[in-house]
């Protein structure tokens, strides 16, 4: 699928044309997804969704992409109806490119889900050793705020390191081939990294950053289709639910997905993730401010965000 450029992209945005709901959405609802998005890679895999939907007279197609932000920028110009779920830091900057977003779930906190990973032999022994060294992360991700927020705690600015601006794959080869000094990513990739390089976690996100994953939606869709969402967000609890239940038996379908890794691995990687789907409440955008205050004193926004300016979907009493 080609995305448009960013031109074309805030020209429909300033239109209100980003977030019109899909035409033929008695037919057909387009799913958004990264690989790493657990949860609807179950229901995808086990067809569950589609025969709820179906009597409901609507098919479902699935979109793959390789990370939050253009799976994002898919939603805001209508290539897709919903997207899977995005660390808490994506929607941050869909906001700021003026983005009508709906929150209809999220997963509770999994703060050990994401790591600043070094190499096993490596001389950086502290977030402050991470002065002036080469820092693979993904831009706009959850792993962007982890980072930002763990060298503050480290009394260190965004400036202080060199950010190289990767996806999870080039960020692991980069890691791999000793390109960076450092790696932040998530879960399966810390887990798969693990498997088959000497690395050291030099900080988790306990303590610094809860990363929260939220499904999303536009504002324009949640109105005019609550009981797409409701159908939706049901099947997410029962698979959040399933998985938590037989951990096993997840991973095994899960391997393969994730570049047949190891079912062991795979159950390691979705330890650390909560699984638990919840309705998004006004108060847990507190974190969601947080982290948009951050992005915006690093100079990384272009402008203040209020990340309590989202529609929260609920189903209806």
């Amino acid at each position: 699928m080609s995305l448009p450029h960013r031109p074309i992209l805030a020209l429909l945005l300033s239109l209100g044309l980003a977030t019109a709901p899909i035409a033929n959405a008695a037919e057909q609802l387009r799913i958004g997804y990264q690989k790493s998005s657990t949860l609807i890679s179950l229901l995808k895999q086990q067809g569950s969704l589609e025969k709820t939907l179906a009597a409901q007279d609507i098919t479902v197609s699935w979109h793959e992409f390789p990370s939050g932000q253009p799976l994002l920028e898919a939603l805001n110009v209508g290539n897709i109806d919903l997207s899977a779920d995005v660390a808490d830091t994506v929607p941050v900057f869909a906001q700021a490119a003026g983005a009508d977003l709906a929150y209809f779930a999220q997963e509770a906190p999994s703060p050990h889900a994401q790591a600043i990973v070094v190499r096993e032999e490596s001389p950086i022994r502290t977030l402050a050793d991470l002065k002036g060294k080469k820092v693979a992360v993904t831009k706009a991700a959850g792993v962007h705020y982890l980072l930002i927020a763990a060298l503050a705690k480290a009394g260190l600015k965004f400036s202080d390191i060199e950010p190289a601006y990767l996806t999870p794959a080039d960020g692991r080869a980069a890691f791999e081939n000793r390109k960076v000094d450092a790696w932040v990513t998530w879960e399966p990739f810390i887990s798969g990294a693990q498997q088959q390089l000497p690395t050291r976690i030099l900080a988790d996100g306990e303590g610094v950053a809860d990363y929260q994953r939220y499904y999303l939606t536009s504002a324009a869709f949640a109105k005019a289709h609550p009981q797409v969402l409701q159908s939706v967000f049901s099947e997410l609890v029962k698979a959040g639910d399933w998985l938590c239940a037989n951990p096993r038996q997840g991973a095994e379908i899960l391997g393969p997905l994730w570049g047949n890794l190891d079912p062991a691995v795979v159950e390691k990687a979705n330890a650390k993730r909560s699984y638990q789907v919840r309705l998004v409440q006004p108060g847990s955008l507190a974190e969601q401010q947080k982290i948009a205050d951050a992005f915006f004193a690093a100079g990384l926004l272009p402008k203040a965000v209020d990340a309590s300016k989202v529609t929260l979907w609920s189903p209806a009493k």
